[in-house]
């Protein structure tokens, strides 16, 4: 998984599955606050959907498990996305468990 991918090498960037693995994370985790945004828009008050969660939780294992198994072995990307990675769980639970597997339309 650390080898590189030629099929993107016309890109002139060196780019591995890891590295795809861990932009993909990367992005995943900033599109949180576009959803964010847009259901507070929506709402016209201050909310956090379940999405927000859900792309907070695999966006931090993404680029958790980039940190861990690639070449990179980057111990501070390791601890930087540990602790969001257990946040956003534990969020997550705690909206299941309060509105349900399935939450209510606003």
């Amino acid at each position: 998984m650390n080898q590189e991918l030629t099929w993107l090498a016309w890109t002139g960037l060196h780019m591995t599955p890891w590295k795809l693995i861990g932009l993909t994370g990367a992005t995943l985790f900033g599109l949180r606050w576009l959803v964010q945004f847009l259901a507070t828009r929506k709402a016209r008050m201050p909310v956090i959907p379940r999405a927000f969660w859900l792309m907070s939780l695999a966006g931090s294992a993404m680029t958790l498990s980039y940190f861990l198994f690639s070449s990179k072995q980057d111990a501070v990307g390791v601890v930087q996305n540990l602790l969001p990675a257990f946040t956003a769980a534990y969020s997550l639970w705690l909206d299941i468990r309060n509105r349900g597997w399935r939450p209510q339309q606003q």
